[in-house]
């Protein structure tokens, strides 16, 4: 990818974050939504192979269906009961969600996981979330009593630590308005800017809750949440890995690894059944 066309992402972020602010009040969000390739089956019980359901989380402009259109298949092929939410709606933004206050979407998400365990009957749910819905979960773990009824979270490119948008948020000082904008119309993108009052909150004392194994998935080449290593988890149970590590042929970044990269979706299932793990290599984008 042009350097150039990589520098304008974070720049299409904040004209993104404009729009928002523009966008009629006319057009009310889909919930819930059930694709013909069978996740959202309120009457899928699971497997004894895969005792627990997975609540996949999208990102910040993500929604419940395009975010997963790779890795929802993937993982219902598999055997696995497969669920996706809404979350951090606007009034009167269609399509675009995940902007609302993290707190807020927690206590969406913390409904969504009660929704799912009373249909299934299981008493845990493993979580697997995209940017911003890799982060945002650790909320309704540490804060929301989630820890109860999660075993694992599996972060894709996780804003953990928040990002500077390849140093783009740190130019928010020098313009007027912008920091305002971004407060008051897509809480979300403020509250994932490092060293936010929401980020200091939710690290603050650990990163990790007792009970929950954490993997984190990052690319060397996201140009959204950066660095990339400020996505990484300390504490016990915790398990970090960069894609190159496992095949220096990935060249996915922010949006492929969690759209379409078949490496990172082989982990993810490692992730979610460690006792059956095998190798991730440059070969399972076949598997």
């Amino acid at each position: 990818m042009l350097p150039w066309i990589r520098a304008l992402r974070p720049l299409t972020a904040l004209l993104l974050t404009a729009a928002v602010a523009l966008v009629p009040a006319t057009t009310a969000h889909a919930t819930d939504a059930r694709p013909a390739s069978g996740w959202n089956d309120y009457t899928c019980k699971p497997s004894a192979a895969h005792p627990r359901p997975v609540v996949l989380v999208h990102g910040t402009f993500g929604n419940s269906v395009d975010n997963w259109l790779g890795l929802a298949p993937y993982l219902k092929n598999r055997g696995y009961c497969v669920f996706s939410l809404d979350y951090g709606q606007l009034p009167g933004v269609p399509l675009f969600n995940g902007l609302g206050p993290v707190e807020k979407s927690a206590e969406q998400l913390a409904a969504h996981v009660d929704k799912v365990l009373a249909a299934t009957g299981a008493s845990e749910t493993d979580l697997v979330g995209h940017s911003q819905g890799g982060m945002m979960p650790r909320y309704y773990l540490k804060f929301l009593g989630g820890a109860a009824e999660v075993n694992a979270l599996v972060g894709i490119a996780p804003s953990n630590h928040g990002t500077t948008l390849s140093g783009l948020t740190n130019l928010l000082p020098y313009f007027p308005g912008v920091e305002d904008l971004l407060n008051e119309h897509t809480p979300a993108l403020a509250d994932q800017v490092v060293g936010s009052d929401l980020l200091t909150k939710l690290n603050a004392g650990g990163d990790t809750v007792p009970g929950v194994r954490y993997t984190v998935l990052a690319t060397k080449y996201d140009e959204v949440v950066t660095p990339y290593r400020g996505q990484f988890l300390d504490g016990p149970g915790v398990r970090n890995v960069v894609l190159q590590d496992l095949c220096p042929l990935d060249l996915s970044e922010h949006l492929a690894i969690g759209l379409f990269d078949r490496i990172a979706f082989h982990e993810v299932t490692n992730a979610l059944d460690p006792a059956h793990a095998t190798p991730t290599t440059c070969a399972s984008v076949f598997g």
